[in-house]
Formats: structure tokens, sequence, C-alpha cells
């Protein structure tokens, strides 16, 4: 049998979680006050983007609403909108942090679907081409090459960068130019 050598892994188990007394980190971490022992990377006005402390990938952010609702259709047209471009942000974000391959985006509405904490939260998960190996499935084990607190200090350096490269959104007269199919 061969032997997996990760020493860098014994940081990154002992990381701290979130603490015992959070009965709702969704709203609790905002209410920290410090961003980086809440992994928070960004705030908007009505959402914000902070890192999973259980990612799948390096990278992993979760879009979460400041008001805690448990679907999509709770949120107001306004709310909706923030937490699109926060998405988006996290994208950006990603894109030019660690270069990623592909991303997964989306949104596990419910238990059944996935969900383990009710408050509506959407997943950012930067992909790489072979990215997913034996450990996972055979091992039960995801390796993660970087701690939570170094990936934070990597995307909120690129944060303040990154809102003032925010694409511009098309028109309609843009649109309108497009060749129309033969």
């Amino acid at each position: 049998m061969q032997q997996l050598h990760a020493y860098w892994r014994m940081a990154y188990i002992e990381a701290p979680r979130y603490p015992a007394e959070f009965k709702r980190p969704f709203t609790e971490l905002p209410a920290m006050g410090d961003d980086r022992a809440a992994l928070i990377v960004h705030r908007s006005a009505l959402s914000y983007l902070v890192l999973n402390r259980y990612p799948y990938n390096p990278g992993h952010l979760l879009a979460v609403p400041f008001r805690e609702v448990n679907d999509l259709e709770e949120l107001t047209v306004a709310e909706r909108a923030d937490l699109m471009e926060e998405i988006a942000l996290a994208r950006r974000l990603l894109a030019a942090a660690f270069k990623p391959n592909g991303f997964n985006i989306g949104f596990n509405l419910g238990s059944a679907a996935g969900g383990s904490i009710a408050h509506l939260h959407g997943h950012i998960v930067p992909r790489w081409n072979g990215d997913n190996n034996f450990m996972p499935v055979v091992g039960h084990t995801r390796i993660l090459p970087q701690s939570l607190e170094a990936v934070w200090d990597r995307l909120s350096g690129d944060t303040a960068t990154l809102k003032l490269k925010k694409a511009k959104p098309r028109t309609r007269q843009a649109a309108s130019r497009r060749p129309k199919p033969a």
C-alpha cells in the first residue's frame, strides 16, 4: 500500500469551524464584525460572499442574502438581483484568482436536495479538468491544497480590483445589431 503524505492537511483539520453556539450561521456570521474570522470575502447591500467551511474544491464560495429566507421566491426583486450580482462577482473573482477550467453554480433547495442550513444560499465552485480523483470516492476524503485563511487572503485582495472591472451590461440596441440567422 502506498502512503499519501499531506502534511499541510493538519492545519485544515485543526482550523476552527463555526462556533458551537451558532444556531443560524448565515445570520450570525455577518454580525461577528470580523470578516476574516467569518471568512466573508465581500459584502453588497443585500447579500454577501463567504467561503464554504466544508468546500468541495478550494475557493468554494457561498452567496447568501442577509435576510433569512428559505426559497428564491421569498426574496424581493432587489434581493434576487443583488444575489445574482454577488454570484457573478464570485465567478469573476475565482476566475482571476484561481484560473479554473469551469464552474458549478447552483442552489440546494430543501433538505432532500442537499440543503444543510435552512437559509437560502448559492454555491459557486471552481472546477479544474481532472480535479476529481479517487480520494472522495474510495477514501471519503477531499484533498484541499490550501487553507481557508490562505484562500480568504487571496480572494479578498482581488475583490476591490475586480469590482472596478465589472462587465458592462448589453443594451437592447447592441443586441439588435446581431446578425439574424439565415
